[in-house]
């Protein structure tokens, strides 16, 4: 009894993490990469080859990092909200004798306020070709609620999950770039059923190593790899005695997938006044714990274009992200089979459906909004889509995003912002 308890925490908590990334808004699974960024989210998230935030050079590909120069600090701030309606139309099982029964409800949780910000240094003036980097980046989170529905048994959750991530990029020759970022993660987290858990935290280190190499003037290319982020939430679920015989005390497991990255970007047209980029992500959702149950592999697609008018810049993307739902999802999650078998399952794919294939994007940025001051603003929606997982669940999700952000320029970063003669790859 005690396994299959622990199984269906496995399921209760998966139903969290996709929840609360759900109401998020714009995650590729469970991960937002640089889609709320106020400069990159304008061009859909693009910044693997010429971020145009530094934030989006921490968060991304590192060896990018040296396209900044001088001292900048970024701060910027999004909010994202989501319409997610869950239609069930059979019952699942829980720990005890309640039971998620057939419902049909929009939640009722709030939009999720999102934060980010980055500092950079440049090491020219030491005679070292470096830029050193940290922030405090945002990877997921956000909130559920259907407690006004009384069929889905009290179901209330919510998820965070922070990065602080250290950068290093170091220029090789004039044209070849490398970096790498050592992140330590933040989660908190709290299942849907209170009765059984608590809001519980962890922590789990991560690693990207990225290269960058200036093709032309106008042309350059960017890769990066990133490896699983781990999690291990100690007494995460504490089932009632009332319910077994003995308590037991139930740690989780979760991993966030290695992911690949490549972009291109060029700047060739209109006298170098039009950026074009393209990023392309891999993620290994079939290798990650617990997710590799209910989510294959995913490809995801951005473009994005940004316009110099003088000291506007006018921003634009669209994004193409697979959907990463499994067709034949594993009942066994953990090494332990799932209480309720494939209903439960397809329970808990319900809601991690992010399966909108289509997002857009727009923004504007300004130069010297103030000296020394770049100011960029950002909005973006996903397109509605409904998803039938097996024959008892039906999900609708869309959503909608803004954000804004300031960056400082000081030193020779001030006198010279990214774009001037000795940077290659900015604005």
């Amino acid at each position: 009894m005690f396994k299959t308890n622990r199984g269906l925490s496995a399921v209760v908590w998966l139903a969290l993490a996709a929840v609360a990334t759900t109401v998020q808004a714009q995650p590729f699974g469970t991960e937002l990469h640089n889609t709320l960024m106020p400069a990159a989210g304008g061009m859909g998230g693009v910044s693997i080859a010429r971020p145009q935030d530094v934030v989006s050079g921490i968060n991304g590909n590192p060896a990018t990092l040296t396209q900044f120069r001088g001292t900048q600090f970024h701060f910027g701030g999004a909010w994202a909200d989501v319409t997610f309606k869950m239609t069930q139309t059979g019952n699942i099982p829980t720990v005890g004798p309640a039971l998620i029964q057939p419902f049909s409800a929009t939640s009722s949780a709030p939009g999720t306020p999102v934060g980010n910000f980055g500092v950079s240094q440049d090491f020219s003036a030491f005679g070292l070709p470096a830029v050193f980097a940290l922030g405090f980046v945002t990877t997921s989170g956000g909130f559920a609620d259907f407690r006004d529905v009384p069929q889905s048994n009290g179901t209330n959750m919510g998820s965070t999950i922070f990065n602080l991530p250290a950068s290093l990029g170091v220029d090789l020759t004039d044209r070849w770039s490398v970096g790498a970022t050592a992140s330590l993660g933040i989660a908190f987290f709290d299942s849907p059923f209170i009765r059984h858990s608590g809001m519980t935290p962890d922590y789990a280190p991560r690693g990207t190593f990225g290269t960058n190499f200036r093709l032309t003037e106008a042309t350059t290319i960017g890769a990066y790899y990133q490896t699983e982020q781990s999690y291990t939430f100690d007494n995460a679920v504490v089932f009632d005695p009332l319910f077994l015989p003995f308590q037991a005390n139930v740690d989780v497991n979760m991993e966030l997938p290695r992911n690949i990255g490549f972009g291109i970007a060029n700047s060739a047209l209109l006298d170098g006044r039009l950026l074009l980029g393209v990023d392309v992500l891999y993620k290994m959702w079939d290798e990650a714990a617990l997710f590799k149950a209910v989510y294959d592999n995913q490809w995801v697609v951005q473009l994005g274009s940004q316009l110099s008018l003088g000291a506007i810049r006018l921003r634009s993307g669209y994004v193409w992200a697979a959907n990463p739902l499994d067709s034949s999802p594993d009942t066994n999650v953990g090494g332990v089979v799932v209480p309720g078998g494939l209903p439960a399952v397809q329970y808990t794919e319900g809601l991690l459906a992010i399966t909108s294939r289509h997002r857009i994007t727009a923004g504007v940025g300004v130069v010297d909004v103030l000296p020394g001051v770049d100011f960029d603003l950002m909005a973006g929606g996903m397109f509605r889509d409904s998803e039938q997982i097996g024959p008892l669940t039906t999900t609708s999700v869309s959503s909608y995003w803004v954000g804004a952000g300031l960056t400082w320029r000081f030193s020779r970063g001030s006198c010279c912002p990214t774009g001037a003669p000795n940077s290659w790859a900015g604005r």
